[in-house]
């Protein structure tokens, strides 16, 4: 155990890791999704309150991807098994979101009149909503405990 972890209870009666999902490259998804909540809710924020009858559905959609990258924030923060569980979950379907609303977005341009974190496979935001979970998902694979992966 490193000094910047601390044994925690997962809920089954034995202990894992806390800070495991934050450590390495893990520090640079939990800022990356950080700085997606801010960016996603404040805009969505900002849209709805002053011109949300110009395009409901972009401005929505970006309202929920903003509280995805909250969760998937908080979860990897939080690091239990669990937690683990519910970040590939999100992460899962927030891949799915990106890929329906970008190809979306490309065949029918006018169904967006504004665009949403995802249009385009989130070209506006430098392709980071398609990059971060397919990352954050290998990142949770990749640093599951190897002794849980075993026992089950």
């Amino acid at each position: 155990m490193t000094s910047g972890e601390a044994e925690v209870a997962t809920g089954d009666g034995s202990t894992g890791r806390s800070g495991r999902l934050t450590s390495g490259p893990g520090t640079l998804l939990v800022w990356l999704y950080g700085v997606m909540v801010v960016g996603a809710v404040s805009r969505s924020a900002y849209q709805i309150a002053t011109e949300f009858d110009r395009a409901p559905l972009a401005y929505s959609l970006s309202a929920v991807a903003g509280v995805v990258y909250g969760f998937i924030t908080y979860t990897l923060v939080r690091g239990s098994e669990g937690a683990r569980r519910a970040a590939q979950v999100c992460c899962a379907a927030e891949l799915a979101g990106v890929l329906i609303v970008g190809t979306w977005t490309l065949i029918e341009p006018s169904a967006f009149p504004d665009a949403t974190v995802w249009s385009k496979y989130g070209m506006g935001y430098v392709f980071i909503p398609v990059l971060l979970p397919v990352s954050a998902l290998y990142w949770l694979r990749r640093s599951r405990d190897p002794e849980r992966s075993v026992r089950g």
